[in-house]
């Protein structure tokens, strides 16, 4: 068993992390046009909460001072009326993306519940106007996702490999009286987006369209409660004929969650029991929290990532590469590919360990195998296990994409600090490398993208 301890798990929240590499996936952009639109339609209070101010420079400054490489744009809710009212505002988040290279993506919305035109708008934005993706609403004038009219929007962003950004709007219809007691961002629009979701899943709607990307906001809203229910009623459903059969794996291997809102290590941990650590992302909420409060917020994640052993190998992922591998290459293959077999390194490091060192031993080794495969590419495995006849023997499994990416890991900083560290507590070290009979499996069993 590893004893981790907060000391080593510190370690392990890398420099660009630390430093200013974070990309935020949940930020809003509200324009006068927008705010035009939903004055001219007495809709500004549609949401029971006062819409913030936005200018772009109070926006980079607060990435600037709080370590924000990359903000995602983003229209807040409610949704506009105007059709032009969503292309103007398109547009506008275009120009910011150009104006200020590498600060700013955006995913545009979409005029909805028109589908047509949700369509066009879809393919005019991605198409000609360089967007990073589409954001929906959970439901817009009472058409939720995974509404049937949908599937053809669904469908021409799967062909385009879209990512698409949730977020919860006023449900439909709404109890006016509730909302005014219990606002709506304290609980609903949690529920929200848990009705959402469990409304695309229950159709198959992220599994019959593989390439899309689903970004779920506020931590994964009720979903590590509701996922688990649902797969139990399921088979109870489906005897009365109430749903059909649902892929499970398709459907979640499709999500994404951002940390906007009450993140915590307890919310992350909640989210690792129906996602992988490289599916959770940051996220802000700016404008709706003042710059300072989110400031404090982002440190106080890298702190308790850096002293949470178990979440610290993935404190990089979380606050910025997974969001630049979502937003990177959006045609990529969905299923990524090792490299070439044949320049591959795969070896088993047999250690023998002082039995007065073990514990130690065990931390350092859980560290820099966690610390190696989060942020270095060519690190494909490092997994270490004890023999469970001689604990003090220990048996590392290593794959490496190829010798370069080999040569690079011994000269890292965390692998340093895990050689000179340990170098007393070893007995004796072997290193066989190794040849996989069924190569081919590998492909299943280890999903990082090299």
């Amino acid at each position: 068993m590893i004893k981790p301890t907060s000391i080593a798990a510190m370690m392990m929240v890398t420099a660009a992390a630390m430093a200013g590499d974070v990309v935020d996936v949940h930020s809003h952009i509200i324009t006068p046009d927008f705010l035009s639109d939903l004055d001219h339609h007495h809709a500004l209070n549609d949401e029971g909460f006062p819409i913030p101010q936005y200018d772009v420079d109070t926006h980079l400054a607060w990435m600037d001072s709080a370590g924000v490489a990359t903000s995602v744009l983003t229209m807040a809710a409610p949704q506009p009326f105007d059709p032009a009212t969503v292309r103007r505002v398109n547009e506008q988040c275009a120009r910011l993306k150009r104006e200020h290279p590498g600060r700013f993506k955006f995913c545009a919305a979409l005029p909805l519940p028109d589908v047509d035109a949700a369509i066009a708008e879809a393919v005019y934005a991605l198409d000609t106007l360089g967007a990073d993706g589409i954001k929906l609403a959970t439901n817009v004038r009472g058409q939720y996702l995974g509404d049937l009219a949908l599937d053809p929007l669904m469908q021409a962003l799967n062909d385009r490999h879209a990512v698409i950004i949730l977020h919860p709007h006023r449900p439909e219809p709404v109890n006016h009286d509730v909302m005014r007691q219990t606002p709506l961002a304290m609980q609903e629009y949690l529920s929200e987006t848990t009705r959402a979701v469990a409304n695309m899943i229950s159709r198959n709607v992220p599994a019959r369209y593989p390439n899309v990307k689903i970004v779920v906001p506020h931590c994964g809203a009720y979903l590590p409660l509701a996922v688990p229910r649902m797969k139990a009623l399921a088979p109870v459903m489906q005897a009365n004929g109430l749903v059909g059969d649902i892929d499970w794996d398709a459907n979640l291997a499709a999500l994404y969650y951002d940390l906007a809102g009450s993140h915590s290590p307890e919310a992350i941990r909640a989210m690792l029991t129906i996602t992988s650590p490289d599916h959770i992302l940051y996220g802000s909420d700016f404008p709706y929290v003042k710059p300072a409060a989110l400031t404090a917020q982002l440190r106080r994640m890298k702190t308790y990532l850096a002293a949470e052993a178990d979440l610290a190998p993935y404190a990089d992922m979380f606050l910025g590469g997974n969001a630049r591998r979502l937003f990177g290459d959006r045609t990529a293959d969905p299923v990524p590919r090792l490299p070439d077999d044949s320049a591959m390194i795969v070896r088993i490091a047999e250690i023998e360990i002082h039995e007065q060192y073990l514990d130690d031993y065990l931390e350092a080794a859980a560290t820099v195998g966690g610390t190696s495969v989060a942020v270095e590419p060519g690190v494909l495995c490092i997994f270490p296990m004890q023999v469970k006849d001689d604990p003090c023997r220990v048996r590392i499994v290593e794959i490496y994409r190829d010798r370069a990416a080999y040569d690079a890991h011994l000269a890292t900083d965390h692998f340093l600090r895990y050689k000179q560290g340990t170098m007393h507590m070893v007995k004796s070290l072997r290193l066989v490398d190794v040849d996989p009979l069924d190569r081919a499996a590998m492909h299943r069993i280890f999903r990082k993208k090299p």
